[in-house]
């Protein structure tokens, strides 16, 4: 208890995510070893294990391993330690299915067998389960990580749900079925508004092609334009309705304290303001809105996705603070992207954008922004918190 508070005292906003996943992957290591050792406990004593209980124990070492190395996979693909696309091996499917059916047979056979072969197929029931959970892991691309923190989330309740049964304590598997139903109903919420497929997250990207990934660069030289903190501080000046768009750049910078500022000072001009979060916007669901809340942001002027896209037309300025896959117009333009049919931000729709990054990289989906290159757009590079400080002290 003592060593988690401490490292929950060291992680910044921006860190949760993969602190999730870190977490995650010790409940599964604990379900594992729970599994482990209650088989030991049994495996000599003088009454057999039943059917009910020995279910449990494959159970809980198959759902533990899969979070285990799930986990460790998905907090390496948010902390930056492993690449954000998706692995895309031949013959991905197939392996898959052979390492399931694996799974499956031992599962079989730990029921029928002796203690000591019970003992080679539980362990079989851990290493196999082990791989395939990395395997599906990497093969999810970055920019669907926050649908698998939710899905692990569900799997490590399941996991706990498991040791309660094992353990013949009630509490520890109502606990872990609630973690788990509402972790596969925030899954299930998630993968409707990214407009990804349940099935397909659940099983690594099942059915997606296993060839060459979407190029970020396809050979065209694309020019764009940029603006300075003084042009910017006029059009907002100017503008009678201004949209603000903060991504996981503004969490990265800590900025929204002077991001609240900017807005209260342009309301303050009569000029109405309002701000756009995307559903998956800071790599975790409500991680800006919750950082929008602490800097002092009205509730009534945040709003969703659907809710923001019909006042784009209306908006004269939108400001893009450090999102890009959830302002990502190829989502809709290019069927071949790899951020194809996910719900964005239409930024590009309203009379003015101006984007602010620190460089003209791509997102975290490694997809190349057609909205930083349209003749309605201009690029503000550097630092978020230094330039909405400027801005603000400028308004």
């Amino acid at each position: 208890g003592f060593a988690g508070y401490q490292i929950a005292k060291r992680v910044g906003p921006t860190e949760l995510p993969q602190t999730v996943a870190a977490f995650h992957s010790l409940v599964g290591v604990a379900a594992c070893c729970t599994a482990a050792g209650d088989f030991v406990h049994h495996m000599h004593g003088p009454e057999p294990l039943d059917t009910f209980h020995s279910c449990a124990i494959y159970a809980g070492m198959v759902i533990g391993s899969v979070t285990a190395t799930g986990s460790v996979i998905a907090f390496g693909k948010l902390n930056g330690n492993i690449g954000s696309a998706p692995l895309a091996l031949p013959m991905r499917d197939p392996m898959n299915l052979t390492m399931a059916a694996v799974t499956l047979g031992a599962g079989a056979g730990f029921l029928t067998a002796s203690p000591e072969a019970a003992a080679a197929y539980l362990a079989i029931g851990a290493v196999v389960p082990g791989i395939l959970g990395a395997h599906m892991t990497a093969s999810i691309g970055g920019a669907d990580m926050p649908v698998v923190i939710t899905l692990l989330n569900s799997y490590s309740g399941w996991a706990l749900c498991s040791e309660g049964f094992m353990m013949d304590k009630p509490l520890l598997t109502i606990v872990g079925a609630l973690i788990g139903s509402s972790g596969w109903m925030l899954t299930r919420v998630m993968c409707e508004g990214m407009n990804r497929d349940l099935l397909n997250v659940i099983l690594g990207g099942w059915g997606a092609d296993s060839g060459s990934t979407a190029s970020a660069d396809d050979g065209e030289v694309l020019v764009h334009t940029e603006v300075n903190v003084e042009e910017t501080i006029e059009r907002l000046k100017m503008a009678g309705s201004v949209v603000i768009v903060p991504g996981y750049g503004l969490a990265v910078a800590n900025a929204q304290a002077d991001v609240a500022e900017m807005a209260r000072k342009l309301k303050a001009m009569d000029v109405d303001v309002a701000f756009g979060v995307h559903p998956v916007a800071g790599r975790m669901p409500g991680q800006l809105n919750v950082l929008l809340a602490e800097a002092g942001v009205p509730y009534d002027v945040v709003y969703e996705l659907e809710e923001i896209n019909e006042k784009m037309e209306e908006a004269d300025v939108v400001l893009v603070i450090g999102a890009n896959d959830t302002v990502n117009s190829a989502a809709e333009e290019d069927p071949n992207s790899a951020i194809a049919g996910m719900p964005v931000i239409q930024v590009w729709k309203s009379k003015n954008v101006i984007v602010m990054k620190r460089s003209m990289g791509s997102g975290y989906a490694g997809v190349q922004n057609p909205v930083f290159f349209k003749e309605n757009t201009d690029m503000l590079l550097g630092n978020a918190k230094e330039t909405c400080g400027k801005i603000a002290a400028g308004l």
